[in-house]
Order: structure tokens, then sequence, then C-alpha cells
């Protein structure tokens, strides 16, 4: 690897604190109960006021967090506006919380606003129909489906503030004023529907979300919302348009991680790591198999209960591909499940 990626930032902002990385630019970040235990958030100055890029969680441990640095770095100026790279949770979820509290404005995708709008919206207490069969579909192990049919379901609603009605809408193409400086909207998808990421005209910041992250790649998956999408095709696509904006310069704030140098060879990373695992599963699959039978080749590793559900939609993600891409048949078996295979 010629050009590996640097990190010039190797200690991460503790709680309540931010490091400037760029003049104007604060990284900061808010806790996650969960493996990955962070995110990061992004304060641009103003002037006047600050913008935030994404949000965290809402929990009680991330509002108090939130109240620490509105008491330290961020002291004395309010937050005025609010964007929020794409719908999942843990970027959107205290976006209502500090609109209301500010007044600020929230900036998305239409895409992004619409799905966590109506996520927000839609609290179950037991799993659906349709998220019951896709589980299914998915060939997910008896006793797991049996424990989460009589569980509540992850929902959006949990762990994120309610979000008003109305918003100002990001567009692929568009250039917005952020912090002194002029952004490109590139729009990234894949890891969620109409990810924007923003491209810095006067220096060489990139603010990448979840779109681009440093250490890890970001979980491609399949859901019953769309059942029949095609997601990694969706991320390959966004990875090949995006590597050609990709300088050795560019410096990536991103969602998770650290922010780094060398995005370029990210980029590459990023396309390869999705490709091999194709090909691995090309030859797996010439024994019909459900994507909960395709974990081996994709991850070469145990997937704990922790894991679980992130792993099945990242593996019905790939066989699907393979089934798009006309390389693998799909057959439904008497319990629901598909069974796919390659020649």
């Amino acid at each position: 690897m010629t050009n590996p990626l640097r990190y010039p930032h190797e200690t991460p902002p503790a709680a309540g604190e931010a490091i400037e990385v760029a003049p104007g630019v604060l990284w900061m970040r808010l806790p996650l109960p969960m493996k990955l235990d962070h995110v990061n958030i992004y304060a641009l100055d103003e002037g006047d006021s600050w913008t935030v890029i994404d949000t965290g969680f809402d929990t009680g441990k991330a509002r108090r967090e939130w109240d620490m640095l509105l008491e330290g770095p961020l002291k004395g100026k309010p937050i005025g506006r609010i964007i929020v790279t794409h719908h999942h949770p843990d970027h959107v979820g205290c976006a209502g919380w500090l609109m209301e509290r500010f007044g600020a404005e929230l900036w998305m995708t239409r895409t992004a606003w619409l799905t966590a709008r109506m996520l927000t919206l839609d609290a179950q207490d037991r799993p659906t129909a349709e998220t019951v069969s896709f589980w299914k579909s998915c060939g997910m192990d008896a006793g797991t489906l049996e424990q989460r049919l009589d569980e509540r379901p992850f929902n959006f609603a949990d762990v994120c503030s309610p979000l008003p009605l109305g918003y100002r809408r990001i567009r692929a193409g568009d250039v917005i004023r952020i912090g002194g400086r002029d952004w490109d909207v590139h729009i990234g998808n894949g890891h969620a529907p109409s990810h924007a990421t923003f491209w810095s005209r006067d220096d060489n910041l990139v603010i990448a979300g979840d779109q681009i992250i440093a250490s890890i790649s970001p979980n491609v998956g399949l859901y019953a919302t769309e059942p029949l999408a095609d997601p990694l095709g969706e991320w390959l696509e966004s990875c090949e348009r995006l590597r050609k904006l990709a300088r050795e310069d560019h410096f990536v704030l991103a969602g998770h991680k650290l922010p780094f140098t060398g995005l370029p060879t990210r980029m590459r990373q990023l396309i390869d790591n999705h490709h091999g695992g194709l090909d691995r599963l090309r030859e797996h699959l010439k024994t019909p198999r459900t994507a909960h039978e395709c974990f081996p080749p994709l991850f070469k590793r145990t997937i704990g209960a922790a894991e679980y559900g992130l792993a099945l939609v990242e593996a019905m993600a790939h066989t699907s591909h393979l089934w798009h891409l006309g390389e693998a048949t799909c057959e439904t078996r008497s319990d629901g499940a598909y069974v796919f295979q390659t020649s």
C-alpha cells in the first residue's frame, strides 16, 4: 500500500470537550449504547452561531453530554442550523430536541428527512408481519426468531426526539456555505439512501458522515422496508463515483472513528472489501444457502448476538446483489427462507 491512511489526531475528544481540527471546525463525540460506542459530531463557526453536523442518539446520557458541550466549547453562541448527513438515529436523534431548544433550522436530503420522520412516528410494541416475513426470508435461525417474536423491536422513537414539521432540502450539486467555506454536496447510497457528503472548495476538508469511515466498513444492509432493493449495488456505484473526487490531501471528518487523510486508498479499500466478499460468496453459494448461512465467507469471524442483526441484513444485501446481477438463482423454501445458488 503506497498511500496508507494517516490520523492527524490519534486521541478523540473526551466527553464534553472538543478538538479544533481546522480553523472554526470543532470535532466532538457523543456516546452510543452499543459495540460501536460513539458517534462523531462537528460544529462549524458561523460568527454569531454554530452549524452542527449530526446530533447523536437522544438518550439521557447524550443530552447530559450535549449540555456539557453547550456550557463548554460551544458556550456563548446558539446553534442556528443542524445539518444531518443521513437518517440513522445516531445522526438524527437529538435534532428535534436541539431545534426546539434553539429554534434552529434543519437541513437534510428529502429522502433522509422523510425516512427519519416516518420511522420516528412508527413505533411498534412487537415486530410487524412484514418484518417477521423478512426475517424468515433471510433464514434467521429458529431460536433468534422465536425470541424476537416476543420482544419489543428497535424503534427510532426510542432514541430520537420528535422531528418538527418542515426542513430545508439538500440536493446533489448544491453548493452550501458552512463555517466560512463553500461546500459541494455529493450524495452517497447503500449505507443509507440519499446520504449527504460535503466537499470544501476552500480547503481540503470533507465531511463524510458514514459514507466514508477510516477503519470500519459501514454496514450495507437490506431491510424489510424495501426487501427487493440492491443496497450493495448502490454502495459500489457511490464509492466508484466518489473515489473520482478523492485527493491524497483530503482531510476526512467521518461519522465514526478518527478523522484521516489518504482518501484515495480508503475508497479503494471500501470497494475491494465488498468485491472480495462477493468473490468468496460466489464460491460458497455453489451449494444452495440462505443469507444466514453465508456469514463465514463474508465476515470470516464468529458473529455474536450483539452483531447478529446487522450481519444478517448485510449478508442478505450480498446474496441479493448476486441475484440482481443474474449470477445467483433464488428459490423460496417451505419455511419462507430464500435459498440462493450460483452456477
